[in-house]
């Protein structure tokens, strides 16, 4: 009754855990698609793949019990935490040092079904600012030969 009761916490445990780190990166790949520029979306991919990783091998680990494919996950969990934040930190500050701007100001994200009209219609247009008159080049007259 004991090895039973053991078995089934193990796995609802181990079950908690996969699917929490699933919910994560599902998470993260959805702010991937919805938010507006490049920063905002590495924010979302590496806060939320890094939790959700963790996570899941948290739930591996938990799943194998105390073993040495255990000990090899703690060990994979650790150079993933830190490996993980420190790319996401160097492609941004690439991404700066190349002068990539965000995008300021109100965004409003597509409604579903949105994407099948035109973009004009989907976003509406700010106002344009009068275009400048180009100067006139000052006539120039001919030596008669």
């Amino acid at each position: 009754m004991s090895t039973e009761f053991f078995n089934l916490l193990q796995f609802s445990l181990s079950a908690f855990f996969m699917l929490g780190g699933v919910f994560f990166v599902i998470a993260g790949a959805v702010g991937v698609l919805r938010f507006p520029d490049f920063y905002t979306r590495m924010h979302a991919a590496g806060m939320t793949d890094t939790l959700g990783a963790e996570m899941i091998i948290l739930g591996l680990m938990v799943q194998a019990g105390f073993s040495q494919t255990s000990l090899k996950l703690i060990l994979i969990a650790f150079l993933l935490f830190l490996t993980s934040p420190t790319a996401t930190h160097a492609v941004v500050g690439a991404a700066y040092h190349a002068k990539l701007k965000p995008k300021l100001g109100k965004y409003r994200a597509p409604i579903p079904g949105e994407a099948a009209k035109p973009l004009a219609k989907a976003i509406p247009k700010e106002k344009a600012k009068p275009k400048a008159k180009p100067k006139a080049k000052p006539k120039t007259r001919r030596k008669a030969t």
